[in-house]
């Protein structure tokens, strides 16, 4: 036999490579999909209470935009409004509404866990509630007002 028939018989008798098939990335038992499902729930339960805190703290989102623009335009007179308007929103009526002068700045200390109100430069919200005054320094207001929008509990 001559070297050429040799080398088209040995060529003629290789055979494809067989390649396996493709690995299935799905899980093979029953658990996996059990702890997807619960995984898949946990996230869900966590989005929608994260949705609700959202959407429940909306008024201290519009009563800090309300602040930057009081503080804006310089009408700081407009703050024990604001104030008011934002503990109305976050307490019964009944519980706020009747409240001023040192109960309603006690209550608001109390609501913080702060005496920035009583002590503090809140003191001249009684004042600039009934216009008879303007505060001495009313960034320190504006600061304390803003830190109680954001910590107060209910």
């Amino acid at each position: 036999m001559d070297e050429g028939n040799a080398e088209n018989l040995s060529l003629d008798m290789l055979r494809d490579i067989h390649v396996p098939d493709p690995i299935s990335y799905a899980p093979q038992t029953v658990g996996w999909w059990v702890v997807f499902a619960v995984l898949a729930l946990v996230a869900l339960v966590l989005g929608l209470r994260a949705r609700r805190r959202w959407k429940r703290n909306a008024y201290r989102r519009m009563a800090l935009a309300r602040l930057d623009a009081i503080e804006a335009q310089g009408s700081f007179g407009e703050l024990p409004r604001l104030i008011k308007r934002t503990a109305l929103d976050a307490w019964p009526r009944g519980e706020v509404a009747p409240l001023s002068g040192a109960p309603w700045l006690a209550f608001l200390d109390r609501s913080y866990g702060g005496d920035g109100f009583s002590n503090g430069p809140g003191r001249a919200l009684p004042a600039l509630a009934y216009g008879s005054g303007a505060t001495a320094d009313p960034s320190a207001l504006i600061t304390l007002i803003r830190i109680w929008i954001r910590k107060h509990r209910a």
